[in-house]
C-alpha cells in the first residue's frame, strides 16, 4: 500500500502532491499551495461512472451549477492514480467502487493561470488522468458531498455525444439529488448549455473521448 502524505499543521490539513517535469519524470513532492503558486506539474484524476446500459453520470457542480465529471481531484503524494480514483469517488459521491477495475481513457495536459480574489496567481499544471468504471450498485446509495456538488445527472452516452457534436438540442437526463436522508430521481430535459465547458474548450474535445469509451465498453 502506498503511503499518502498528509500533515496537520496548526489545525490545517497540509496536503502534499508528487511533482514532475513536463515529460512526467518524477521530481519529488511539494505542498499543494506551493505547487499551484510555482506552477509545478502534478497529477489529477477525472473519475467517470457508467452503467451497462450505456449511461454515464455527470455531477452537478455546486459552484457553477454545471455538469462535469462524476468526481475529480488531485492525486496525493504516494498515491496511485487508481487509488485516487477510489478516494475521490468516495469523498464526493459517498460510495466505494473497485477502483482496480477502472479503465484508462487518456492523459491530458491542463494549463491554467487564474488571478485569485486575494490578488495572488493560481497556476495549474496538471496531467489529468481520465478513467471510467462501471457502477453496478443502486442510485439510492449515493451520498453526495454537499460542499462539492448538488447531485448527479445520468444521461445516455451516445445521445450526449450527438448533443456535443451538434452543440444544440436537448436530451432526457435522470437527475439524482439528496432530499433529507433519501435520494430522489426525476427526469429532466438537459441542454448543451448545462455542461461545463471552459473558455477555449469545446464540449466534444472535453468529453468526447470519455463518451466514446463508454459506448465502446457497453456495446
Amino acid at each position: 500500500m502506498c503511503e499518502i502524505i498528509s500533515i496537520f499543521v496548526k489545525g490545517e490539513n497540509m496536503e502534499y502532491l508528487d511533482i514532475y517535469d513536463e515529460n512526467q519524470n518524477y521530481l519529488g513532492k511539494e505542498e499543494r499551495s506551493i505547487v499551484h503558486r510555482n506552477a509545478l506539474w502534478h497529477k489529477t484524476v477525472h473519475c467517470w461512472l457508467y452503467d451497462n446500459n450505456g449511461n454515464i453520470y455527470f455531477q452537478i457542480r455546486k459552484k457553477e451549477g454545471k455538469l462535469y465529471t462524476t468526481a475529480s481531484g488531485h492525486i496525493m503524494a504516494g498515491e496511485t492514480v487508481k487509488q485516487g480514483f477510489g478516494r475521490e469517488i468516495k469523498e464526493e459521491i459517498g460510495i466505494k467502487v473497485n477502483y482496480e477495475e477502472a479503465t484508462f481513457v487518456n492523459i491530458y495536459k491542463f494549463v491554467m493561470d487564474k488571478l485569485k480574489d486575494d490578488g495572488s496567481m493560481f497556476r495549474d499544471r496538471a496531467f489529468s488522468n481520465v478513467y471510467v468504471c462501471e457502477y453496478r450498485g443502486n442510485e439510492t446509495d449515493f451520498n453526495f458531498d454537499d460542499n462539492e456538488l448538488d447531485g448527479l445527472v445520468k444521461v445516455n452516452a451516445n445521445e450526449t455525444l450527438q448533443l456535443f457534436k451538434n452543440e444544440d438540442g436537448k436530451i432526457i437526463g435522470h437527475v439524482i439529488k439528496k432530499l433529507k436522508n433519501t435520494n430522489t430521481v426525476e427526469k429532466k430535459e438537459i441542454v448543451f448549455e448545462d455542461f461545463l465547458v471552459n473558455k477555449g474548450e469545446t464540449a466534444i474535445e472535453k468529453y468526447g473521448d470519455i463518451l466514446n469509451k463508454v459506448i465502446e465498453l457497453t456495446r
